[in-house]
């Protein structure tokens, strides 16, 4: 039978494409990548390493247009439904077949990556070079999530350095607030005919009393979790399972005290994928290497919740329903920004005689990305199921 995706992407009403219009930016792209998750652009030193050579043939000038600049012809099975919100309402479908764990935050990734239920992807592979994956995470001190609220509790070493950040905060709010009196005082003494002058005082009264605000809601979440003895048990409990894979990650240590570190540590989390999904990048990257001789650029792999709402605070399509498809483990992102137009439709062709053959769901996007969700066991989910996700999306109201 003819899969849906190949014959329900015509014929467009008007009141399908205004509904197309307004749900774009709500629910459409799990996986695609913006602002918020940049690309750095090459190193200027020269090339001495197997991974600076493989990222030079990625972003090698081919002499001819790439990317979107490059005309191509996309296959049907890489583009949108009718109904666009039926692309998540797959993946979400897909996801209940199995009930994978999803991981919140970096502590249940950990977890996860202990449990062996994910599988690292190095930086270079045979066929493959991660590009930029993980390059959003911020080099701030690991934290709890707490789903409940979607606050972000920082995780100390004991309690003793919980005491020490909360009289840290507390310095903090005082100088605030005797800088607003100081710029309050200032403004009263600046004449009415100075505008600009007394703007600008505003703004810097404004920005310290959001400043405040923001510090003591922070202040307040710590003590209400530190405070608790049941709570502080845990988050010492999270950040002693944090700081054990630190100092041994396979041979490699980091430094939780040092950002950069951080920064690394959290990066590599986010190089892990499940099984299914690791195993499809190999076989398409073999097949793009044959064809273009060079590595199959990967830049997205497992998420976590708390790294996904940060993606979402700055890119748009970084959706946020209850299960974005990264975070279970079986997305991934390839990026064909440096592609010629023969390179994106071999690997175009490739994919989408993987989506034909029921093995994935995917898309070409906007932003010079193609997502691939894999399929655990080989094959879609069941129209029933899809039907559900697609109407609990459609009414917005979709609980795990």
């Amino acid at each position: 039978m003819m899969r849906a995706k190949s014959f329900t992407r015509h014929g467009l009403t008007a009141i399908n494409l205004t509904a197309i219009i307004f749900l774009a930016a709500l629910l459409l792209a799990g996986c695609k990548r913006g602002p918020g998750e940049t690309i750095a652009p090459p190193s200027a030193e020269a090339r001495t390493s197997p991974l600076e050579e493989a990222l030079h043939k990625v972003e090698e000038n081919r002499g001819e247009p790439a990317g979107r600049k490059a005309e191509v012809e996309v296959p049907g099975e890489l583009k949108h439904y009718s109904d666009r919100r039926r692309f998540l309402a797959v993946q979400v479908a897909e996801w209940r077949k199995h009930r994978y764990n999803i991981p919140h935050d970096y502590v249940e990734l950990i977890g996860m990556i202990r449990s062996e239920e994910l599988v690292e992807m190095e930086p270079l592979g045979e066929h493959y070079v991660l590009y930029g994956v993980g390059e959003s995470a911020n080099d701030g001190r690991f934290t709890h999530f707490d789903r409940a609220t979607s606050e972000e509790i920082t995780l100390f070493a004991s309690h003793e350095d919980f005491e020490i950040e909360y009289g840290r905060l507390t310095e903090t709010i005082t100088e605030l607030q005797s800088k607003i009196a100081d710029l309050s005082k200032e403004l009263k003494k600046t004449s009415r005919h100075d505008r600009n002058g007394r703007r600008a005082l505003q703004e810097q009264i404004t920005q310290a009393r959001k400043n405040s605000i923001e510090i003591s809601k922070t202040q307040k979440s710590l003590a209400h979790f530190y405070n608790d003895p049941e709570r502080r048990k845990m988050l010492l409990s999270e950040h002693e399972a944090i700081a054990s894979l630190a100092a041994d990650f396979k041979g490699e240590s980091y430094n939780l005290n040092a950002p950069p570190d951080r920064k690394r540590l959290k990066a590599r989390l986010l190089s892990f994928i499940r099984p299914e999904a690791r195993d499809l990048i190999m076989e398409i990257s073999r097949t793009y290497r044959e064809k273009s001789g060079r590595p199959l650029p990967v830049t997205s792999l497992v998420r976590t919740e708390e790294y996904q709402r940060h993606l979402g605070a700055t890119n748009k399509n970084a959706t946020q329903i209850a299960v974005p498809p990264h975070t279970t483990g079986l997305a991934f992102d390839i990026y064909d920004g440096y592609m010629t137009a023969a390179e994106q439709s071999d690997l175009m062709a490739v994919i989408a005689g993987l989506e034909a053959t029921g093995r994935v769901e995917a898309l070409r996007e906007s932003r010079n990305h193609i997502h691939v969700f894999a399929f655990a066991d080989g094959r879609p989910p069941d129209e029933r199921s899809i039907a559900k996700a697609l109407n609990e999306i459609g009414n917005r109201r979709y609980k795990r």
